[in-house]
């Protein structure tokens, strides 16, 4: 008898709801990055901030990752295992980048940061995934 890991159906949910809600953060963060590309002159930047970029550049900076989140939010869907790292990563990035962007759009920001942390906590709740043995397989096609 194969040994096999198996995974509990809500951590399973979590992962598929993680890979979601990265694509969806991902988009959100695009389109902030394409907002402060395209139109600069909307967002107000406080005079004597300290992260004193200029928006088009923070606005680029939040449209790759925003891109990088949906790439990695598709492949943790998809199940490649490099996802969840990349993905927690990849959010705890977009979290400190939007901490950064609370004086110029501190509603957004918050949202953003948000779904970050639902994606970190829902990604380190995730183990693996399970792996089904031939007669497992054949079981479970019965049932």
């Amino acid at each position: 008898m194969a040994s096999t890991q198996t995974v509990s159906p809500w951590a399973h949910g979590i992962a598929v709801f993680a890979g979601i809600v990265m694509v969806v953060g991902g988009a959100f963060q695009a389109l902030e990055g394409l907002a402060g590309i395209v139109n600069d002159k909307y967002l107000v930047v406080l005079p004597n901030y300290i992260y004193a970029l200029d928006v088009t550049v923070w606005g680029v900076i939040h449209f790759l990752v925003g891109l990088a989140l949906v790439v990695i939010g598709v492949s943790l869907l998809r199940g490649q295992t490099w996802a969840r790292v990349a993905g927690m990563i990849a959010a705890v990035v977009s979290a400190i980048l939007n901490f950064v962007w609370l004086p110029i759009s501190p509603l957004w920001a918050i949202v953003i940061i948000a779904v970050d942390m639902l994606i970190i906590w829902a990604l380190a709740q995730y183990l693996r995934q399970p792996t089904l043995t031939p007669s497992q397989d054949k079981q479970a096609a019965m049932s």
